[in-house]
């Protein structure tokens, strides 16, 4: 395919800091936008990238940023709000959204590629809700939009494996809420060869396609076969869903929010898919078993070294 201009949002955080290098593989040239462009100044150093101060809830500067491209590509989100009605997942994921297509409809950008989440829509938590909400407006729009819906997402620094693996380095005993909740843990590697063949395919312009990995495991499994990866031995104690609701209350109010109420609603709902959307797209699964083991390894030997 012809090299393409594409605009990112959401371009410096998890998912995208491996989505950039890719499509700068395929020849693309690609403008991310961050609040922050010294977080990620590594990725300004590729050929055909650049990494530009925007604020993407301004709309007139997003529209600004979209004039000439060819796709825009919308990575924005987030786990856990300030505050707990809801209105903070509604801006990111909602309003945002809703911007973006007005953008691109103002700047002539024909193609959206929009990060979403298994089961979106469904269920009570207000990040599933605003999900599907998202994903409603981007169905109604006049784009040729490609929509994406992982399952937890795994890789190099995530934040699934390494802050269980963090807890455990420190806690003998993990109280764990909804441990019986399954995931479909997909490599980030496979989410961005995803993004980058869509882009590459007029077949998948508006197609939703479902990423999860080709094992389906328990949180409760998943962070005791973390503990075996570090070496540690560790006792992972499931809670009953109400004192699994009072760790959630007790947790938003912590430093990070490593759990809160919206979270514990959303695992009522497991992250399993039933369309294979990697397969569709002719890309083979990564395990988990493949890289997290590696990935947690290097880091402990980083540790050390740093340490010693």
């Amino acid at each position: 395919m012809k090299p393409l201009q594409i605009v990112i949002l959401g371009g410096t955080g998890f998912v995208g800091r491996h989505l950039v290098p890719r499509l700068q593989r395929d020849g693309h040239s690609i403008t991310v936008l961050s609040r922050n462009r010294e977080r990620r100044r590594d990725l300004g150093t590729l050929p055909r990238v650049r990494v530009v101060n925007a604020d993407v809830h301004d709309h007139a500067a997003l529209a600004r940023r979209l004039d000439g491209a060819d796709a825009a590509i919308n990575l924005v989100g987030i786990l856990n709000e300030h505050g707990s009605d809801g209105s903070g997942f509604r801006k990111v994921h909602v309003e945002l959204t809703q911007s973006l297509i007005a953008a691109c409809v103002e700047s002539k950008v024909p193609r959206l590629l929009q990060m979403s989440s298994l089961r979106a829509g469904e269920g009570e938590s207000f990040y599933l809700k605003s999900r599907g909400e998202a994903e409603a407006r981007v169905q109604g729009s006049p784009l040729a939009w490609t929509i994406f819906r992982p399952s937890v997402i795994f890789g190099d620094g995530d934040g699934l494996f390494f802050r269980f693996a963090d807890l455990l380095r420190l806690a003998p005993v993990l109280p764990l809420a909804r441990a019986h909740a399954k995931f479909a843990p997909v490599y980030v590697g496979d989410v961005a060869e995803a993004f980058a063949r869509a882009l590459a395919h007029p077949a998948t312009v508006g197609r939703v396609y479902e990423l999860y990995g080709p094992r389906t495991i328990e949180l409760g499994d998943l962070v005791r076969w973390t503990a075996r990866m570090i070496d540690r031995r560790r006792w992972v104690l499931p809670l009953p869903d109400a004192l699994g609701a009072l760790q959630a209350r007790v947790g938003e109010c912590l430093p990070g929010k490593p759990i809160s109420r919206d979270n514990f609603r959303s695992l009522k709902l497991d992250s399993v898919g039933s369309a294979d959307g990697l397969a569709a797209l002719g890309i083979v699964a990564t395990p988990m078993d493949f890289v997290v083991p590696l990935l947690l390894a290097r880091r402990t030997r980083a540790a050390s070294t740093r340490r010693g």
